[in-house]
């Protein structure tokens, strides 16, 4: 065997040796860290990631971490969910996005934010997020919502004076959201009473409060101590014979009277895109933020039955879910 022959010959195993290894190498898995206030994962999102070829366990790993309804958790399961180096943050709720925000300024977040993400700090603007942080928002931002929630609630229960609004004051929002709700309340004729929650365990003696002022309507914002408390808020209101209104379907399949609000299964498909795209390449400051577009009415006549409300049948035609 000539010089040249042999030479040749070593660079093709070489080569060869170097291709294997190559193919050898384990392909890395990406970690989708997920942090919620509630103990489940939404399927929805699940079933996004699926569309696009990701399935948890195989080709992806979902790293979960729940508060449990205590918000105050958050900053540390943020940091542990920072410490395991996950490729994507996915949040829901805006303490928890705030808590991902100040845990890290490199990771992606794709945040569901309840209030204004720019009035939060959560993003330079909706057109360019800037940092690190994109994702949705379930606030249509200039109270359209809430107009349109409070006359849905004014039509079923047509003889309604007075409301209460329950929410947190400690929110930064608190002080702009309760301001429009008073506006819209005094159009329609109503007047308004403040019933201020900073925690769940405020919930009885509001409610107790409401019914010593006649109060006939709770109009619940999206604050951390109601969502913990939605079952509890729906219990209280049958108890008092209260209507009470709130944005997602989850109060009225809890046993609340209505709500009316964004599709939130609909936003956890899309999260499960922004996911896909970071994965992709795409950086978050340029990935602007998504307000929603498709919202739902859902009534619940049971409970309706159960505080001797009798909702009018052109209401009850408006409804995307009646629950019987």
């Amino acid at each position: 065997m000539n010089a040249r022959l042999l030479f040749w010959l070593l660079v093709t195993v070489c080569l060869s040796t170097a291709s294997i290894a190559e193919a050898q190498q384990p392909t890395k898995v990406p970690r989708i860290g997920y942090l919620a206030p509630r103990s489940a994962v939404p399927e929805e999102f699940v079933q996004g990631l699926r569309d696009f070829g990701y399935i948890d366990g195989q080709n992806i790993v979902i790293e979960p971490r729940f508060a449990h309804g205590k918000f105050d958790r958050f900053p540390h399961l943020a940091a542990e969910l920072v410490r395991l180096n996950v490729d994507v943050l996915v949040t829901l709720s805006t303490p928890a996005a705030q808590a991902g925000k100040k845990a890290t300024s490199t990771i992606p977040i794709v945040m569901l934010a309840g209030g204004h993400p720019v009035d939060e700090g959560l993003v330079a603007s909706l057109a360019r997020p800037g940092g690190n942080v994109t994702g949705l928002t379930a606030s249509t931002g200039e109270g359209e919502l809430e107009g349109k929630r409070l006359e849905l609630f004014k039509d079923t229960i047509p003889k309604l004076l007075r409301l209460a609004t329950l929410g947190d004051p400690q929110r930064n929002d608190f002080p702009s959201v309760q301001k429009r709700t008073k506006h819209t309340a005094g159009l329609l004729g109503l007047t308004v009473q403040s019933l201020e929650v900073r925690s769940s365990d405020d919930l009885p003696n509001a409610f107790q409060l409401a019914a010593e002022k006649g109060v006939q309507g709770i109009y619940a914002f999206r604050h951390a101590p109601v969502l913990t408390g939605l079952k509890q808020i729906a219990t209280l209101a049958i108890k008092h014979r209260i209507a009470a209104m709130f944005s997602d379907r989850q109060f009225v399949e809890l046993g609340g009277l209505v709500s009316y609000g964004t599709s939130f299964g609909y936003l956890y498909r899309r999260q499960a895109t922004y996911v896909d795209r970071i994965l992709k390449g795409a950086k978050p400051a340029d990935l602007p933020v998504e307000q929603p577009t498709k919202f739902e009415f859902v009534i619940n006549l049971k409970t309706a039955k159960q505080i001797g409300l009798i909702i009018p049948p052109n209401v009850l035609a408006r409804a995307d879910r009646v629950i019987k």
